[in-house]
């Protein structure tokens, strides 16, 4: 998913989805079947806030804890992970953990570890929260490894299809899965994860939008449009897809950036 020459497939695939015959007609003679899934909500914001972004970071996975921003890169050499002060977008410890065929994917902190997934390779590295220089432990995972997430009890874990896996974090064992879609259509490219409030957001990978989702059932409740937030000013060729997710709950703001992005945005939610 993260290879570049991939980049237009996966762009013509989304575009297939986004014109498959599930999308419903404007001739009510050929109507789709009612689903009994309501349609999905459109969500409004506001951004409140423009913090700098690291534009070497091939953005994967964001996490806001305890006041500090954890990032997951990928772009296999170059993957890390890092805690910065998202303020001022300084980096202030990194990991290198890449290589010639380790590709670093989402993360999430849970349970004071920090679980960081890889794209093919099948490997799950968990961190002590306290020490990022070195993995404490590894699982292995069968799938692609994408996004993760939690719930308070089991980890969500994403792998490009319209599947999410609830995980056991002491096993890394799939214990449920649910696939995604909305009153039209399945939804896959799932990619980030982060959980609030009780739903899923998830980016779809190679758009510009997120999802909200019911974890209990899978059903897309609304859906956030961020095609107009990087001005074309901001852009480089460099600049690649967005992406990233995270949440401050006590301001309950959401920050969101982009592979390569120059900006993390705050916005809150109406």
């Amino acid at each position: 998913m993260k290879k570049i020459f991939a980049a237009s497939l996966l762009a013509a695939t989304l575009f297939a989805c986004n014109n498959n015959t599930d999308t419903p007609s404007s001739d009510p003679s050929i109507a789709p079947p009612s689903t009994g899934i309501p349609a999905p909500q459109n969500i409004i914001y506001n951004v409140i806030a423009e913090h700098p972004h690291d534009t070497s970071a091939y953005t994967q996975g964001l996490q806001l804890y305890n006041g500090k921003m954890y990032e997951a890169t990928g772009d296999y050499e170059n993957s890390s992970l890092r805690i910065t002060d998202y303020k001022t977008g300084k980096v202030e410890k990194k990991h290198m953990m890449g290589s010639a065929s380790i590709f670093g994917e989402g993360i999430n902190i849970f349970h004071n570890k920090i679980y960081q997934l890889t794209w093919e390779s099948n490997v799950v590295y968990v961190y002590d929260l306290t020490n990022i220089d070195k993995p404490v432990k590894t699982f292995n995972w069968p799938y692609e490894g994408w996004g993760i997430t939690n719930n308070g009890t089991d980890l969500i874990v994403s792998d490009g299809s319209a599947n999410l896996y609830f995980v056991d974090p002491e096993t890394f064992k799939v214990k449920n899965t649910i696939a995604v879609r909305s009153n039209s259509r399945a939804f896959d490219n799932l990619n980030e994860l982060e959980y609030i409030d009780g739903f899923v957001y998830a980016n779809v990978y190679t758009t510009d939008t997120i999802l909200k989702i019911d974890p209990s059932s899978g059903y897309v409740m609304g859906i956030m449009d961020f095609s107009n937030l990087l001005a074309a000013k901001d852009r480089t060729p460099r600049t690649d897809y967005f992406n990233g997710i995270a949440y401050d709950s006590t301001s309950k703001t959401m920050f969101v950036t982009g592979k390569r992005w120059p900006k993390l945005y705050e916005v809150k939610l109406n």
